[in-house]
């Protein structure tokens, strides 16, 4: 019998955060060791749970959520998506400019899809969610990444942005707040990415599911609002991080911008979306209630919150170990620390992870899972409480100082 082998097109997708460092954590856990996950944003195991007015609401509207919704998601579920973005200054926001998804994740894969031609470039910050790479690899595109700033808190860097389009260059994706480094983006800087769009005619694809997530000082600045009428904006969130229901996979996008130029691919788009029939439909009736009701995240982001002391701990604490350095989070969920390559000479850090996890019993990512250009980094999750929290990167410190040169 001939050997049944992956398609092709998958040769160049890659998602490490789920990839052989979680394989080697399944086969110690199978052996009975007990392993700190610190390696994917899941709320839920670190005792987050979502508000009970959105699981009720769900619950309520079990009965009516068996069949099929429209491809583009229910009516309540949009419209309060579409009155989220006009209260925030984008009144021409409608519903006919959402589409709702199994998460934000399905709408990257889903958008790409239909955007993307063989051979067409789309500008990826790196370090990234490894999601955008692979989708716009799968899609048939050519991922083209752009260096992020380390020494100016991770902001991307402009000049490298502007030396890399070409004119195979189609769209420019924004991570903002940033998954993985932590980074929210100051008005200053998404105005210059827009320019940039604007200036070669690109596609801004913004990518805004920890938009909520932001400590201290930051502010978050909607990429659609500096885009205007002239530049086409995609922008992506959903209820995952914010309200802690990751499971329920609940996201949506926005377009907005000059849509008339866009008809046929919303067209293509919106096919896509016929295809698979809908979006899981009891989720959706908890986007209306997330987005109008209390904000409990507020609490969870301010000083003395959960979301904000764990991300100053870890970040406090990566920078007391000798040799590490890490840039303090203004956002989402992770600290992306840096291993002085003269104290820590790593040549590969998929190994150094898979090391430290047989070592330490912690389940990290190694940085070029995030397509890093060098193997200097790896990305924490800040979810555990301070005191596991705590024991996580003493363990972490212990197993550096045991390979320190």
């Amino acid at each position: 019998m001939r050997r049944i082998i992956q398609s092709k097109k998958l040769q160049h997708v890659r998602y490490d955060v789920r990839g052989p460092i979680l394989v080697e954590a399944q086969r110690l856990e199978a052996e009975g060791h007990k392993i700190l996950k610190l390696n994917i944003g899941n709320t839920a195991p670190f005792g987050f749970e979502a508000p009970e007015a959105i699981v009720a609401d769900m619950v309520h509207n079990l009965p009516d959520s068996q069949g099929y919704a429209d491809s583009k998601g229910i009516y309540s579920a949009r419209t309060a998506v579409a009155q989220y973005y006009q209260s925030r200054g984008l009144r021409d926001t409608t519903v006919e400019d959402i589409w709702i998804g199994n998460g934000v994740s399905e709408l990257i894969t889903m958008v790409l899809q239909a955007f993307i031609d063989d051979g067409n470039e789309i500008l990826v910050p790196a370090p990234d969610y490894p999601l955008w790479t692979g989708a716009v690899s799968l899609a048939g595109g050519t991922p083209v990444h752009y260096r992020c700033d380390e020494s100016n808190g991770w902001n991307p860097d402009l000049a490298d942005i502007e030396a890399k389009i070409t004119e195979n260059t189609h769209a420019l994706v924004i991570i903002n707040p940033n998954n993985p480094t932590g980074a929210v983006y100051s008005e200053e800087t998404v105005k210059a990415l827009v320019d940039i769009a604007r200036r070669h005619d690109l596609v801004l694809m913004s990518d805004e599911i920890y938009e909520k997530i932001i400590f201290g000082d930051a502010v978050h600045h909607h990429t659609a609002t500096y885009a205007g009428d002239d530049v086409l904006c995609l922008t992506f969130s959903g209820l995952s991080k914010a309200y802690r229901v990751c499971g329920y996979r609940a996201g949506w996008v926005m377009v907005s911008g000059p849509t008339h130029l866009a008809e046929d691919f919303l067209e293509g788009l919106t096919l896509l979306a016929n295809m698979r029939m809908c979006a899981n439909v009891p989720a959706q009736h908890a986007i209306q209630t997330a987005l109008g009701g209390y904000q409990s995240i507020t609490e969870l982001v301010g000083e003395g919150g959960r979301f904000y002391e764990q991300s100053m701990l870890a970040a406090r604490m990566l920078n007391e170990i000798p040799g590490v350095s890490c840039v303090e989070p203004k956002g989402a969920l992770y600290c992306f620390p840096r291993l002085d390559p003269e104290v820590y000479p790593i040549k590969d850090d998929e190994a150094f992870v898979i090391d430290l996890l047989r070592s330490k019993k912690i389940l990290v990512t190694h940085g070029t899972g995030f397509n890093w250009f060098e193997p200097d980094h790896f990305r924490l999750v800040t979810l555990p409480d301070t005191a596991m929290l705590t024991e996580a990167i003493e363990r972490i410190a212990d197993y550096l100082a045991s390979i320190r040169v």
